[in-house]
């Protein structure tokens, strides 16, 4: 195979090229050019902005060559790889290799599975693929099961089992247990959390055409979790870690569930349904549920969730919630190491008395555009009905940086894999 040489350099862009390009020719080598007066974070932009150049001239591979740092050939690979051309690129023949290809398995596998068509991807689909691909990398260390349609019902899932019964194709709750210990009764160091609805039609609070264009990509958050253990196990794991992945069509049927509807979740919890859209929110209630009951003392949930945190932090950034102020400075920091863009938003005891209802103990959004006001913040404080009262050892990720529907400037269209490196680094720690 032929390659594109691709080089990096510090040095100004040469004749005749402007001198605020990004990249240069010399033959048969592309060159990036960064300033080293900025700041890395910037000098990333810059590559990402060079690599989003270099793949719409439309190479076949490209092979990186000379001094790249290992954070400067990850960022230009996540911004060159397309749903088209998702592994187009040889990395620079150093010490690095192996971690980097580690990172792009995991995010090849996280990007195409929010990629796939939702006709592909029913959620049987979806949690086969997760466990399959798990199951392949460590297959003496992982074990599977599942509730797949009426056993639902009959387990007391409500949330996953009503938001799913529209569709012909039944919801599941999946959960892998993956124990690299090899002991039976080896405490769960941590369990995952992730919204497998694997299209979005709103339900009969029906989204519109343009809305719901992307709605593939709601099942994010699952794939998003898995990406992030699967990096984890490959990068040495070493501790029980449990997964749950809620999975569903939200669809409209003579079978869906309706507006004014009340749930009844196993922990007692009453829920009214003023929205049939802020389902997200009642499938993770039964993960959180299962997670918290599996005696982790870390869970970590991951959900394309709400409008709102694409609204306070733009999609460059996942929002971060947690009551836990340590744990929020820890994940914070988790992120800056690996070069993943996650911001924090308020959530307070009180969030969760902030969707009201008259008729049970809490609806499931507010009867307003976006679920109003501080609509992110009241969905997190829904989340925090199911998971241990002071919300300690517990954060939610609204994966607002999740899906580009189209290519930008710094990224290609479609999944991003953003925040698997976090989710990993917060797995191996400790």
């Amino acid at each position: 195979m032929t390659y594109l040489a691709v080089e990096i350099s510090t040095q100004p862009v040469p004749a005749p090229w402007n001198a605020q390009a990004r990249l240069s020719f010399n033959g048969d080598v592309a060159c990036v050019h960064v300033d080293p007066a900025l700041s890395e974070p910037l000098q990333h932009r810059q590559i990402q902005q060079a690599a989003r150049q270099l793949e719409s001239m439309n190479p076949a591979q490209i092979g990186l060559r000379g001094n790249w740092h290992i954070e400067q050939q990850w960022t230009f690979a996540q911004a060159f790889s397309t749903p088209k051309k998702p592994d187009a690129i040889q990395w620079c023949d150093d010490d690095n290799q192996a971690t980097l290809q580690a990172r792009f398995e995991a995010l090849a596998f996280t990007r195409s599975l929010v990629n796939e068509t939702p006709e592909d991807l029913s959620p049987e689909t979806l949690a086969q693929r997760a466990a399959d691909w798990l199951m392949g990398l460590a297959p003496n260390q992982v074990s599977v099961k599942s509730w797949v349609g009426e056993a639902l019902l009959e387990a007391g899932w409500v949330g996953i089992y009503n938001v799913g019964r529209g569709s012909d194709r039944p919801p599941v709750l999946l959960e892998v247990d993956v124990n690299p210990t090899g002991d039976p009764n080896a405490p769960v160091a941590a369990a995952l959390v992730g919204k497998g609805i694997t299209f979005d039609s709103g339900g009969y609070s029906i989204k519109s055409s343009e809305g719901m264009l992307d709605m593939k990509c709601d099942m994010g958050g699952a794939a998003t979790v898995t990406g992030g253990l699967g990096l984890a196990m490959l990068q040495g794991l070493n501790k029980r870690v449990k997964l749950f992945l809620c999975c569903a069509e939200n669809l409209i049927s003579g079978h869906a569930y309706k507006l004014g509807d009340v749930l009844t979740y196993k922990n007692g919890t009453t829920v009214e349904i003023v929205n049939t859209d802020a389902e997200g929110r009642l499938v993770l209630a039964d993960g959180l549920m299962a997670a918290t009951e599996s005696g982790a003392p870390l869970i970590i949930n991951a959900a394309t969730l709400t409008g709102a945190a694409v609204m306070a932090v733009g999609n460059q950034y996942n929002a971060l919630f947690t009551m836990d102020e340590g744990l929020r400075e820890t994940f914070l920091a988790y992120a800056r190491e690996e070069n993943e863009l996650l911001w924090p938003l308020p959530l307070e005891p009180w969030h969760k008395e902030m969707c009201p209802s008259p008729f049970a103990d809490t609806a499931n959004s507010r009867p307003q555009k976006g679920g109003g006001a501080g609509g992110a913040s009241n969905a997190a404080g829904f989340l925090s009905r199911f998971v241990r009262e002071d919300g300690r050892g517990w954060v939610h990720l609204d994966l607002a940086a999740a899906y580009n529907g189209n290519a930008n400037g710094q990224q290609p269209p479609g999944a991003t894999g953003q925040g698997i490196r976090t989710i990993a680094r917060a797995l191996l720690a400790g």
